[in-house]
């Protein structure tokens, strides 16, 4: 077990090594872990390898370490003591990675099918640096989002939101982020506003979310606080950047 999520390795400077990571954040629910897990080695292709990241005693170590024993190969774990903020165990757990295509997911997403295929092939355009299962659209003076249709989004959101490696790389998550919450729509828009694009397959995913525990079994005092730090330092940068907005 390591100390702290700044232990893990820095393999930013290695070429790629493999087509797609899978990376889980494990806090709790042991549950949610095997559902999901199972799940991704049950439906996605069978190059893609799943990360685990234990962030702190959760109480989900011995399923996370049951996982990666039954699917060697498939599922790796990670274990660390101190527990992190969303942005700096998302970046570490990425600059630790060498696919080509980082997919960041939420243990509450779940595959019925073979989701990650048609995310992956988005990647076959090179202008494409990320691809999602749900996009969403600025509305009403960039204080509220709304679902977006399918094709080229402003935003993916944190479910199932999968990142060209070399574009997060020049590109970090934000790192004051201690919340997923509007964290990946502010990533989102820093993605774009470095010249990449974000895009929904066409095709309905086979996916389901169960229950979100980072929104519903989080504390509501601090989940409430963090998010409104994230969407105010959002709008401090991109509030009223018409150059971002996507006219359909």
């Amino acid at each position: 077990m390591l100390t702290s999520v700044a232990d893990l390795p820095d393999r930013s400077g290695e070429p790629d090594a493999r087509r797609c990571t899978v990376g889980l954040l494990v806090e709790g629910w042991p549950d949610d872990v095997r559902t999901c897990v199972e799940a991704l080695v049950a439906h996605a292709p069978p190059d893609v390898v799943v990360v685990l990241l234990e962030l702190g005693e959760t109480g989900a170590g011995s399923v996370v370490h049951e996982l990666a024993s039954a699917h060697p190969g498939r599922v790796e774990e990670l274990h660390v003591e101190r527990t992190a903020g969303w942005g700096h165990a998302r970046q570490a757990l990425l600059q630790a990675d060498v696919a080509e295509v980082h997919v960041l997911m939420d243990v509450s997403t779940v595959l019925e099918g073979d989701a990650l295929t048609p995310v992956l092939a988005a990647f076959d355009d090179a202008t494409v640096v990320g691809a999602g299962w749900r996009g969403v659209a600025v509305q009403d003076g960039w204080r509220e989002f709304a679902d977006a249709a399918p094709g080229e989004v402003e935003a993916l959101l944190g479910y199932l939101f999968a990142v060209r490696r070399s574009a997060a790389l020049r590109v970090p998550l934000p790192a004051q982020a201690r919340s997923y919450r509007n964290a990946d729509l502010e990533w989102s828009f820093l993605l774009r506003d470095a010249g990449g694009r974000l895009v929904v397959p066409t095709d309905p995913l086979p996916v389901r979310q169960d229950r979100h525990r980072g929104y519903h079994d989080s504390d509501p005092v601090v989940r409430d606080r963090e998010s409104r730090k994230t969407y105010d330092r959002f709008l401090q940068r991109f509030r009223g950047r018409d150059d971002l907005r996507l006219r359909r």
